[in-house]
């Protein structure tokens, strides 16, 4: 089976050059070690892949989705992230941007990768006719708070989640 990598932008961040690009099944499982070395993901990811792949391949066949990695030099996978494209009849039937599953590998973190990271989706979001961009972060996520509110978000609504077993 031929992959086709497709790079979505080339990032400089510090001195070094990254590919933000679209993910690939090999990418799944740098990802799913990125989801469960995190704080609250170390209680519910890893282990086995099998679900992932699947999630991997309905993710990946939609194209009202995006699973983005960020490839540093040596092919490390330094950096994730999934933007979302809803459309809504809401605020005169605008489409909506939502990215969620934001991680940076920890030899990665506080260089400018999660800003990068950012800071594309929002011009992606821009450039496919989007209305707003959104996001939700775990009330435990301090920092992360502090650096969404950086990068101009403002926690305008308290979110709900109901857990299906």
């Amino acid at each position: 089976m031929l992959i086709t990598v497709r790079t979505l932008a080339n990032l400089t961040i510090g001195e070094r050059s990254y590919v933000l690009r679209r993910a690939v099944p090999g990418d799944v499982e740098p990802i799913v070690a990125l989801l469960a070395a995190d704080q609250l993901g170390a209680t519910r990811d890893g282990g086995d892949l099998a679900p992932y792949e699947r999630a991997f391949q309905a993710i990946d066949a939609d194209p009202a989705h995006l699973l983005a990695v960020v490839e540093g030099p040596g092919g490390q996978v330094a950096g994730t992230m999934q933007l979302t494209f809803l459309p809504g009849l809401a605020r005169r039937g605008a489409l909506r941007a939502q990215i969620e599953a934001v991680r940076v590998h920890e030899d990665h973190r506080g260089g400018g990768h999660g800003g990068a990271m950012i800071s594309w989706a929002i011009d992606e979001a821009r450039r496919r006719g989007c209305a707003l961009v959104q996001l939700t972060s775990d009330r435990q996520r301090d920092d992360a708070h502090r650096f969404y509110t950086r990068m101009g978000f403002a926690a305008t609504h308290e979110g709900f989640k109901l857990a299906l077993a």
